[in-house]
């Protein structure tokens, strides 16, 4: 059995429906079940008795270590965290609390369980930290991508937060030999994102004949990862990831934002075509308060020691996102709630239009 934090977030959920469908051992799913967390994405797997669903945050230090003496797990893996940096940067206590505070409490709980089991179960034991690129900073255009060495330089709210978290990770394999594996991905799309991010924001706003918000110029670059791909290589370094190390998962696809809005809109074009094109919906705002420019993954140590690559390419894991969200636009309308409206409203309306044409 093993104990998954977050497991009805975007990742989270997909991560914990890829596990069930193709190994046979149970997850303790243990989510908050903030705006973000949605049992709904979780439906196929509601009768399942290989899952266990717990409503509960990572915070509480009672809980994590009730479920860790009861379960007995061999592992947890940790997805739960507040990741959107523009909302980090509207309100950054709750990234404080839950990125940090809740990683920590994860760890002492942990730490404990640790230390009372057997020999054999210490040996399996696994406590894998799922984090970001963002934690590196920013890159100009011809520096090369991150690698695990790269030193930290975080840029907003979200990204400090993930990286003290993933400094207490480090710190507890070092002082406490806490047997922790932490991985940094790069933007991850797909099915189940709650549509604050930019691709499935772009898809629902497109489909409902409003703007499609471009940052500044619309040429920041980020690696894109579909998120298929980035569960398998949790799955891959849960297994056989050396503990103490990290491994950088990316998709190797760098593309500038405004042509990731290209690209759904040519494709939204072709699956439902209007009069005129989408890209006519395509509008340049002023940016975000410390908008990194350029982010890019150098993913060759999973490759090389634990044999991973992507199994998508963008042309094939976007195609299949917009479809996903084509046949489950009750999903999408089921969680733009009037939370999510008043969202929208405060992070872009105030925005000045910076130029409104077609890109």
């Amino acid at each position: 059995m093993i104990l998954v934090t977050g497991g009805a977030g975007f990742i989270g959920s997909n991560f914990v429906l890829g596990w069930l469908a193709g190994i046979d051992e149970p997850v303790i799913n243990l989510d908050k079940l903030t705006y973000a967390g949605n049992l709904k994405n979780l439906e196929a797997v509601q009768q399942d008795a290989r899952h266990l669903f717990v409503h509960g945050d990572i915070c509480d230090a009672a809980l994590v270590g009730s479920l860790l003496e009861k379960h007995k797990p061999r592992a947890i893996v940790h997805f739960a965290a507040e990741s959107h940096v523009d909302r980090s940067i509207h309100g950054p206590g709750e990234f404080v609390t839950t990125n940090v505070t809740g990683t920590f409490v994860l760890l002492e709980a942990a730490r404990a369980y640790y230390a009372g089991l057997r020999e054999d179960e210490r040996k399996s034991f696994r406590f894998l930290h799922v984090s970001t690129d963002e934690v590196y900073g920013s890159l100009g255009p011809d520096d090369a991508p991150f690698a695990e060495t790269t030193a930290y330089a975080p840029n907003s709210p979200y990204s400090a937060s993930k990286a003290a978290s993933d400094h207490l990770v480090r710190a507890y394999r070092h002082t406490y030999g806490l047997p922790t594996l932490t991985t940094n991905c790069s933007n991850n799309y797909g099915p189940y994102q709650f549509p604050e991010k930019l691709i499935p924001l772009m898809i629902a706003n497109a489909l409902a004949a409003k703007p499609l918000p471009v940052y500044g110029d619309g040429q920041n670059v980020r690696d894109w990862l579909y998120v298929g791909d980035h569960c398998t290589a949790v799955r891959r370094v849960l297994q056989d990831g050396r503990p103490g190390e990290t491994y950088n998962i990316g998709g190797w696809n760098e593309m500038t934002n405004v042509d990731v809005v290209h690209t759904l809109c040519d494709i939204l074009d072709e699956l439902v075509p209007k009069r005129g094109s989408y890209r006519d919906q395509i509008t340049f705002v002023a940016d975000r308060p410390g908008h990194d420019r350029r982010y890019a993954i150098d993913a060759r140590k999973i490759e090389r020691e634990l044999g991973w690559k992507p199994a998508e390419t963008f042309a094939t894991g976007i195609r299949q996102t917009v479809q996903w969200y084509l046949n489950h636009q009750g999903w999408v309308s089921d969680v733009q709630s009037g939370e999510y409206l008043k969202w929208v409203e405060k992070n872009y309306a105030a925005r000045n239009t910076t130029q409104e044409r077609t890109a």
